[in-house]
């Protein structure tokens, strides 16, 4: 039997400070130290209106799309993740790059792949993730990839323009 691991429920005190702390330093203005592994997702509060922020670690990107696949934590339970579902207009920071995006939550079987790929490049990472968000150490290969992937929503940020035009106006706004 599964138990539910640490994230069935959002983080609280000191773990929530933890998780946190990378959203200081794309806030002062270092994400850039963080390189492609990580973003910030600004989104909009379903309740409240206001734009709310947080880093969310990248699951995979796909350098001729440009589109960032990230995962929801607290099995699909975290604000951000119920916010996108509201209006899935949002911003994304990658390093110092900031682009427009629409978020949408990926198919079961896309989602168990994009996992495995995850999955064979950082297996360490994996297995930890996989205990500390369903509480059992999963393996990297794909049947495993395919129980976290119907436990951990994926979700890809599709870029408003293409990764084309985006560098063609960074170069417009740079000089």
């Amino acid at each position: 039997m599964m138990n539910k691991g640490i994230t069935a429920n959002q983080p609280k005190g000191f773990l929530r400070f933890l998780f946190r702390l990378p959203l200081w330093l794309y806030r002062v203005k270092l994400g850039w130290l963080l390189d492609k592994r990580f973003l910030m997702l600004t989104h909009i509060g379903r309740k409240s209106g206001q734009p709310r922020e947080v880093v969310l670690e990248v699951v995979h990107d796909d350098s001729e799309t440009g589109v960032y696949f990230v995962a929801a934590g607290w099995r699909g339970k975290a604000d951000w993740f119920k916010n996108i579902q509201s209006n899935p207009e949002v911003q994304v920071m990658v390093g110092s790059r900031t682009f427009k995006a629409k978020a949408a939550v990926v198919q079961l079987a896309e989602a168990a792949s994009i996992f495995y790929l995850y999955a064979r490049r950082h297996p360490f990472a994996f297995r930890e993730l996989s205990r500390l968000m369903m509480g059992e150490m999963l393996q990297p290969v794909q049947r495993d990839c395919f129980l976290f992937a119907n436990s951990v929503p994926l979700v890809k940020l599709i870029p408003c323009l293409s990764l084309r035009e985006d560098i063609k106006n960074e170069g417009r706004n740079n000089g």
